[in-house]
């Protein structure tokens, strides 16, 4: 039986998310209840879990900014797990290449850069480049305040530009 995993409510006012970072590729094997995706919302990231064992489809690519109850992924129930063997080595590497990514994680991951769907919304409607932006949310993300900021920024530079005109009369 294939079952269809949707996006969940992350909060009452909320309607849409961005999926992160997939924790899994299309094709893997999942667990129920392991975690599949980080999804962000304006006020929270959260994860998305395995609802039942199976074969994982990603419908939805990382990056992409989806309405909540949006299908993201099918898990086929129906697909026999692998050899245990497998999973148990692959768990190893992954407990043991964590703690080495852990710094690097902190210094360049998914988020780095990367404005919240809030802070992307403000940042089309008031016409503000990444480039105009000193990111100081966690991991190096793009807050709704750094938005704020970077558009009140330009506001003192555009009369210093203008003093010259009325000087030159």
């Amino acid at each position: 039986m294939i079952k269809e995993i949707k996006v969940p409510s992350p909060g009452e006012s909320i309607t849409e998310v961005q999926i992160a970072n997939w924790l899994k590729k299309d094709g893997d094997y999942v667990e129920k209840d392991e975690e599949l995706a980080e999804i962000d919302s304006d006020k929270a990231t959260l994860t998305i879990a395995a609802e039942e064992s199976g074969v994982l489809s990603i419908k939805v690519q990382a990056g992409e900014t989806i309405p909540v109850g949006t299908v993201v992924c099918t898990i086929d129930g129906d697909a026999k797990a692998p050899a245990k063997a497998k999973p148990v080595e692959e768990k190893k590497e992954t407990k043991n290449s964590t703690p080495a990514e852990k710094p690097k994680a902190a210094e360049q991951n998914y988020a780095s850069g990367v404005p919240s769907p809030a802070a992307d919304k403000m940042m089309r409607e008031g016409n503000v480049a990444k480039e105009q932006i000193s990111p100081t949310g966690k991991d190096g993300r793009i807050t709704k305040a750094d938005v704020m900021n970077a558009a009140a920024a330009p506001a003192p530079a555009a009369p210093a530009a203008a003093a010259p005109n009325p000087g030159s009369r």
